[in-house]
């Protein structure tokens, strides 16, 4: 996909969400189509120890229990490496997995429209998926804001 065929939004409520096989660990690879019955929570982000990222995930972690009731599952994705992922989860003891969208660089990001092609990584942007798969909620927030969970929650809660 060349730059001038990069989505410039975020994919829109209503979209099929884009199937994807990314590693969750450096050994095991999580599809998106094998959670199909469930909500799923993407949060897109730029990169693992970043002061704003480090933020956003661990207000994701803490809100896990306000999450789980609703059934939902809650998948970090950056352009880091599985590798760089399992050391910030565990330093940041998340209770939930990060996607590597690593090789191709972005490949993912960009099928949602949350690549930032310029700074080579991914835009920080939120999705509540719903069990069909399709977009429930989508957000872009700026690169340097914590969005929080509330859009997040409020969506889920009108699944």
């Amino acid at each position: 996909m060349t730059a001038s065929s990069q989505p410039t939004d975020i994919l829109a409520v209503g979209t099929q969400a884009p199937d994807f096989n990314l590693p969750a660990t450096p050994d095991q690879r999580l599809r998106l189509s094998e959670l199909r019955g469930k909500p799923v929570v993407l949060v897109f982000y730029p990169a693992d120890w970043s002061p704003v990222c480090g933020d956003e995930l661990a207000l994701f972690n803490e809100a896990l229990p306000l999450i789980k009731p609703k059934q939902a599952l809650v998948l970090g994705i950056s352009v880091d490496s599985a590798w760089c992922h399992q050391a910030f989860r565990d330093a940041r003891k998340l209770h939930f997995d990060l996607l590597s969208d690593y090789e191709p660089k972005g490949e993912v990001s960009r099928a949602y429209g949350a690549y930032d092609a310029e700074a080579g990584c991914s835009k920080r942007a939120l999705f509540v998926i719903d069990a069909e798969g399709k977009i429930a909620w989508s957000y872009l927030s700026p690169v340097a804001i914590n969005p929080g969970v509330d859009g997040v929650l409020d969506a889920l809660d009108r699944l």
